[in-house]
């Protein structure tokens, strides 16, 4: 499938309208991917291969959706575009966890977004933003990437480079308030400063560490040596979870053993302690539990 027929296709678009290229025009998805939600406060039923426990649940790597187009691969943790699944639908306010691959020189047209916290961790590689805001960048391992689409906003992301892969995580929350003013911001954090504790990278404070979103969410980054172990001690311990996603290694967290893109939600609890068994990379994200 080439780029222009995977938006029309409504993939990198959820709930909104996508632009097509060729026609110049505007069309709606064929795929509503934000439909109507039932209110299910952090909908953490899991599908059949996932284990729920009392008040976390595990989505094991193997149990994402899986999207190959050839030129983009992505594995996406919640329902997303053509992977629909109403007991993985979001974990709180968290509505959207994809694991992005996309082939040298390849990557998304312009298209639109609205109402919607959208953050980007770029893992290898060189990813080119643009938007209607007139921002121009490329963000690589290290940055960090928030829009605040309000409004609305139009952007593409294309793979900067023709001979190597871009990899990146695209993470949507939903915000705590509609219709602000679109709004984009990137930093460049030093990685060395996540070894062996919780790096903060998004907040809801402007004047805090890392980049800032509307909503009342924490992410963090995290290197850990093997045998390494802390505790992460939650911001908002009654309204919010925490749902960490493995990157690299094997990590425990309360005693759940994740390997490599396993995610695990938790929720009613006021710490979670992690412990390294190899040398392992993972993000925290802290969120509200009910929309």
């Amino acid at each position: 499938m080439d780029r222009n027929e995977f938006i029309k296709k409504g993939l990198v678009g959820t709930g909104m309208f996508v632009a097509a290229s060729a026609m110049g025009s505007v069309i709606k998805n064929d795929i509503d991917e934000l439909k109507e939600l039932e209110v299910l406060g952090f909908n953490h039923i899991p599908n059949t291969k996932s284990a729920l426990m009392e008040n976390a649940v595990l989505h094991k790597a193997a149990t994402r959706g899986d999207a190959n187009h050839g030129w983009l691969h992505s594995r996406h943790t919640f329902s997303f575009a053509n992977y629909y699944n109403p007991e993985r639908m979001h974990f709180g306010v968290l509505r959207v966890l994809n694991d992005d691959i996309v082939d040298g020189g390849e990557g998304f047209p312009k298209h639109p977004h609205d109402n919607m916290e959208i953050i980007s961790i770029p893992l290898e590689g060189d990813l080119e933003h643009k938007d209607s805001m007139g921002n121009v960048a490329i963000i690589r391992n290290g940055d960090i990437q928030v829009m605040s689409a309000g409004t609305g906003i139009q952007h593409s992301e294309f793979n900067k480079n023709q001979n190597a892969p871009v990899k990146f995580l695209q993470i949507w929350v939903f915000p705590d308030k509609k219709n602000v003013t679109p709004r984009y911001d990137q930093i460049t954090l030093t990685t060395a400063d996540r070894h062996n504790t919780f790096q903060q990278i998004l907040s809801p404070d402007p004047t805090d560490a890392g980049v800032w979103i509307h909503q009342n969410a924490w992410f963090h980054l995290a290197q850990f040596d093997a045998k390494h172990k802390q505790t992460y001690q939650l911001k908002d311990k009654i309204n919010n979870g925490l749902y960490i996603f493995n990157l690299n290694g094997d990590i425990r967290v309360n005693d759940q053993l994740l390997s490599a893109r396993d995610g695990y939600g938790v929720w009613s609890v006021s710490d979670v302690t992690i412990q390294a068994d190899t040398t392992a990379e993972f993000l925290l994200m802290e969120v509200p539990m009910v929309i």
